[in-house]
């Protein structure tokens, strides 16, 4: 665990997970109403795996240091009042410190859950410094039809989820082109293998999309490298030439008959 500082003086704690090797770039993970737990720690370690630096913010810090909740109806009950006692704009303001605190050590993702989500998708139009975003099945993003992207986008969402009904998500994908929207036969918290409502084909399919999206908008395009550019860069250009004037000659068949 590390420690960051916000621009009002709050200190909130951070999981840290490091790669292997020369990182691809910086993955923020931002938390579902349970806190930093055992999920999110693992996603973070994931995120580690695949060469990002990965930091997960306890945004519950502000309320009170250390919450990890688990899944029952008394600790969704909980952890929805600490995102009431939290406050967007804290949570934006702990998010901006997190991404400068990171600043330094490549581009930077935002990829929230559930809540974190919600805080991804708004987070990449109001924190300076991000480079794209992935949500995964954030409640309100549906309802937003007005806030044109300044950063690339990527959505994941459950066409059985009871609580983001697969219409309005159609609503969405056909209103807003410059959102990138996927779905997936099945509910919310898909991706939380703890929950009944895992599906782990779904979770693979999301994974795989998140990753080549990460390593795409994060480290850059692979270079293409062309048959014999070596060669052609060391002529300056005049293998072209030569083969332009084979094939003038080859073309001229003479005169008539």
């Amino acid at each position: 665990m590390i420690e960051i500082t916000a621009s009002d003086g709050h200190v909130f704690s951070a999981y840290r997970a490091e790669p292997v090797g020369t990182a691809k770039g910086v993955v923020v993970v931002l938390q579902e109403v349970f806190g930093v737990n055992p999920h999110i720690r693992k996603l973070t370690d994931a995120f580690a795996a695949q060469g990002f630096v990965a930091v997960a913010p306890g945004l519950f810090d502000r309320v009170q240091k250390g919450i990890e909740l688990g899944y029952d109806e008394a600790s969704v009950a909980q952890g929805l009042d600490l995102v009431k006692q939290v406050g967007f704009e804290h949570a934006m303001t702990d998010i901006q410190a997190t991404v400068d605190a990171f600043s330094g050590e490549g581009k930077i993702a935002l990829v929230g859950y559930d809540w974190g989500a919600y805080l991804a998708y708004n987070a990449a139009n109001r924190v300076r410094g991000p480079a794209t975003a992935v949500a995964y099945y954030g409640c309100g993003i549906t309802d937003d039809f007005s806030q044109k992207r300044r950063i690339p986008t990527l959505l994941h969402f459950g066409s059985l989820d009871p609580y983001i009904p697969l219409n309005q998500v159609t609503i969405l994908r056909a209103r807003r082109p410059d959102l990138r929207i996927l779905d997936y036969p099945a509910g919310h918290h898909f991706n939380c293998e703890e929950r009944d409502t895992y599906d782990a084909t779904a979770t693979e399919k999301a994974w795989t999309t998140t990753l080549l999206h990460l390593t795409h908008r994060l480290e850059g395009a692979p270079v293409v490298t062309l048959t014999n550019q070596g060669s052609y860069v060391s002529s300056g250009g005049k293998d072209k030439d030569k083969k332009k004037k084979a094939e003038s000659v080859s073309d001229d068949m003479g005169p008539p008959m």
